[in-house]
């Protein structure tokens, strides 16, 4: 890798560092809007620790193979192949790293190369940038092409005596090249399950212990399906209510009341994206190129206004129906597929200063909320 093209890369490993760590503020935050009366704020950071482990990864992985790409003109975002490829290496990470010597053997070897050669051991030190990676890729704890459901909080609605389970999973888009948190609340009619954990009075069973978060679905009997439900449904493409039909159709007993997606993204950064030539021209003149970054996410929202009761004939049967609430009014809305949507943008004080400075702070972020960093506080809706 060349100079221009390696001081490109660390740039670009500072910027989203900063990025991901200021998102991460933004989320530790119980006043910021994400936290307010829903528990969004609390599901995404799990998945924003495996994005950073994610970046770390990569960023030991460019020590030892020298190709790396993102999608400079799109998300801003490492490009799917890369997610593959980790995703690859964390299987065969033990053995891989069986046949590396420990890091304290490879320390000695780079003194003692040091000392003899009076050069740089540039081969050890790819070795060992190998070893932290696989180490590290080798607990799990990435941003997978799909990572799999589980539950989160239980419940019982008293109206439907029925309980619903808030249900999280996580998809990187391989077509956008962005990363996904998805949740929902899904009420569930299964009997053995309403009778397991509902009490007569509409509570949920105190003799019942559920060690939260759970590993997929709660019902056991539908879990295994759900999984395989949300790895087919979790593309972007897919807008969140051809989502939730779906779930509603394939799944009689589940009654999704709400859907909601975070798409992480786009991400940018001064000199490296091209993603949109004004942002990135006016992130060039930030003095601190750790400073010249934007992050931006969008939470989508659909949920059901009414569910049109089961109807059983003598010659058929129609299960319940969820009719989900779209915002025609508002063509954007109209157009994700959602009830409601918030754009949400982050960006370092100094960035924030050089956009308003040049008069384009209102026509960037236009209907985003903006978050702006400053030292260690969030300053929102500027």
């Amino acid at each position: 890798m060349n100079t221009a093209a390696s001081a490109a890369v660390r740039q670009y490993f500072t910027s989203i560092r900063s990025a991901l760590a200021g998102l991460e503020l933004f989320l530790g935050d119980r006043n910021s809007p994400l936290y307010r009366n829903t528990v969004v704020g609390e599901v995404i950071v799990p998945y924003l620790a495996r994005l950073k482990s994610s970046i770390a990864c990569w960023e030991n992985r460019i020590g030892f193979v020298e190709r790396f790409r993102i999608s400079r003109a799109e998300s801003g975002f490492p490009v799917f192949q890369n997610v593959l490829e980790l995703e690859n290496d964390r299987q065969s990470a033990e053995k891989r790293l069986a046949s590396i010597p420990p890091a304290d053997a490879l320390r000695e070897e780079m003194a003692d190369f040091i000392l003899r050669q009076k050069a740089f051991p540039e081969a050890l030190q790819a070795r060992m940038a190998e070893r932290l990676y696989l180490e590290q890729i080798g607990k799990g704890d990435i941003f997978s092409p799909f990572i799999l459901p589980e539950t989160i909080r239980v419940a019982v609605n008293p109206k439907t005596m029925r309980p619903y389970y808030v249900v999280s999973w996580g998809a990187f888009d391989g077509t956008q090249t962005l990363p996904m948190v998805y949740m929902a609340t899904i009420e569930d009619s299964s009997e053995k399950i309403v009778e397991m954990l509902v009490t007569r009075d509409g509570k949920l069973n105190p003799d019942i212990e559920i060690p939260l978060p759970v590993g997929g679905l709660l019902n056991p009997e539908l879990a295994s399906r759900f999984d395989d439900f949300a790895s087919k449904n979790s593309a972007y493409s897919l807008t969140p209510v051809t989502i939730a039909t779906n779930l509603d159709k394939d799944f009689p007993e589940l009654h999704p009341k709400q859907l909601r997606r975070i798409v992480l993204g786009p991400f940018y950064s001064a000199g490296i994206t091209e993603n949109n030539a004004r942002i990135n021209d006016i992130l060039s003149k930030v003095r601190k190129t750790e400073n010249a970054w934007l992050l931006t996410w969008t939470v989508q929202e659909v949920f059901s206004k009414a569910e049109r009761p089961a109807e059983r004939g003598f010659w058929s049967s129609t299960p319940a129906q969820e009719e989900f609430h779209i915002d025609t009014d508002n063509l954007e809305a109209a157009r994700m597929g959602v009830s409601s949507y918030e754009k949400h943008a982050l960006v370092p004080h100094d960035a924030y200063q050089a956009l308003y400075a040049a008069g384009e702070a209102g026509e960037v972020f236009g209907d985003y909320k903006v978050h702006v960093i400053s030292g260690n506080q969030v300053v929102s809706e500027v």
